[in-house]
């Protein structure tokens, strides 16, 4: 048996996720459920990231190509190594140890793919304990009041870690035990790859266990050490739905508490979700129902919600953001959102600018100061700075075939409840009547008005609504002082019309 070295070299972190996860019942595979906004070995790998191994190496082998194309994707230098058909934990970490350099010294961390409490600091205290204490393996250990299905650790006489013994294989004095082995281990190097090479399978489930090792370990002299944390979440991994959803909540509340330590006031830490990679500023306010998710980030004095949700969003310092939907969109600084807004990807709202009520953007570009109030469309649309776009207005932007793009100058105006088919140009400066239907481009300081012209027919409701359930409308029509007899069917244009003219 090699003897460990005590050199402070951190090899490599082993994250074992092969496992199948039948009590998940599901067709994803266990690793790749998700607690906030990452996958469960996506956790397993950031924490593993933390403490700066020169190897990071995943086993797999449960959907193995879904799980592998995962790893590479959020950590394209981590190692994939392929369990194959002997089980047991000794055996992956055997796979894994076969994919990585064959002359790897100092300590070797292996974790699991489904413990997302865990965290880089953690593992950096025991790799401090490890290499303290001079250890061949150091194990995380935890009290737990029930340890259940947990591995037991058995105590030696000098207080030493002496073995542990799995719950299937426990006699009922050893299940008694209280203090459980996490799975997360130290190892020197050389101790363990040596030690793998005597462990069997001779065991109540025939697997190649990895706890084998501390025995074996320990009979050649090795010094086995626990970790003993008070942290029983950091330890707990999820194995079915219930346990996935506990744990989100945990995570999340470990989150929140964290944001409102650093100078964010959350209004409601238990109606707000904030997923690992979000990022906020210091005297931001979230109020209640608020979901922050993926990579958003929120500047310094911005206030989001309540009943908000940002996904892959920037917003800016002082925005005011509410009750709206937001989707890979940027907004400026002291802008406005909401009411009851949604924001489609490719939205970029500029600094003070306004996206209000019951307002719907995809892939709009909306300049500084520029403002869509309210019960708006704005599709492929650009925007220009300090323009102003009226209630009800729609970028047509779909043709049925293909999409075009509509442009808004600088300080231009375009009236309530206007139609804008795409592609059209309004130049800086522009007007657009309110009701327009734009098929045409505006040139700079003109206004554009594409309606028809008011017509008022004498006696339409006498002779269109005689006798029907609506026919109290003729009688208030003629009590108003209607237009009747032979003049009834007079058409009448609205009087000395002066419709998209100046004023003399």
């Amino acid at each position: 048996m090699n003897t460990p070295t005590g050199s402070h070299r951190l090899a490599a972190v082993i994250v074992l996720a092969a496992g199948e996860g039948t009590r998940m019942k599901s067709s994803t595979p266990k690793v790749l459920h998700r607690i906030g906004g990452r996958t469960l070995v996506g956790h397993a790998i950031a924490a593993a990231r933390a403490v700066g191994p020169e190897h990071l190496a995943v086993v797999v082998r449960h959907e193995r190509d879904l799980v592998a194309a995962h790893v590479a994707e959020v950590d394209p230098e981590a190692v994939i190594a392929d369990q194959d058909e002997v089980k047991g934990t000794g055996r992956a970490t055997e796979c894994a140890l076969d994919a990585l350099p064959g002359d790897l010294t100092g300590t070797v961390l292996v974790t699991y793919g489904d413990v997302p409490l865990l965290s880089g600091e953690t593992l950096q205290s025991l790799v401090e304990e490890h290499v303290a204490t001079q250890s061949a393996v150091t194990v995380i250990t935890a009290h737990l009041d029930d340890p259940t299905g947990y591995g037991r650790i058995l105590r030696g006489a000098d207080d030493g870690v002496e073995g542990i013994v799995e719950q299937k294989d426990a006699t009922d004095e050893q299940r008694a035990i209280t203090e459980i082995n996490s799975g997360i281990y130290a190892f020197d190097a050389a101790v363990l790859v040596d030690a793998l090479g005597q462990v069997g399978t001779d065991n109540a489930q025939g697997e190649k266990y990895l706890t084998d090792v501390l025995a074996i370990a320990r009979r050649a002299g090795g010094r086995v050490s626990a970790h003993l944390i008070d942290d029983l979440w950091q330890t707990e991994g999820v194995n079915d739905r219930v346990q996935l959803a506990r744990l989100g909540k945990e995570l999340n509340r470990r989150t929140t508490e964290r944001w409102m330590r650093e100078g964010v006031t959350i209004v409601d830490p238990d109606t707000t979700w904030i997923d690992s990679d979000v990022t906020i500023g210091r005297d931001c306010v979230i109020f209640p129902g608020t979901q922050l998710l993926g990579a958003t980030t929120i500047g310094e004095r911005a206030s989001i919600g309540p009943d908000t949700t940002l996904t892959d969003t920037e917003v800016g310092e002082r925005a005011e953001v509410k009750r709206t939907e937001a989707l890979l969109a940027v907004i400026g600084a002291d802008a406005t959102v909401g009411p009851f807004s949604y924001l489609r990807p490719g939205t970029e709202l500029g600094a003070k600018g306004k996206i209000g009520g019951f307002v719907e953007t995809k892939n709009a570009k909306i300049g500084e100061g520029a403002k869509v109030p309210h019960l708006t469309y704005a599709g492929d649309a650009t925007i220009g700075e300090g323009a102003n776009i009226g209630a009800g207005t729609i970028f047509a932007n779909y043709d049925g075939v293909a999409k075009h793009h509509t442009t808004v100058g600088r300080h231009s105006f375009v009236g309530s409840d206007s139609v804008l088919i795409a592609p059209v140009d309004i130049a800086d400066g522009a007007y657009v009547g309110a009701g327009s239907a734009l098929t045409g481009d505006v040139d700079p300081g003109q206004i554009a008005v594409a309606r028809g012209r008011q017509r008022n027919i004498d006696g339409w409701v006498a002779r269109a609504r005689a006798g029907t359930k609506t026919a109290e409308a003729a009688a208030a029509a003629r009590s108003a002082g209607a237009v009747t007899g032979e003049d009834a069917a007079t058409t009448r244009h609205t009087e000395d019309s002066t419709e998209g003219q100046a004023q003399a």
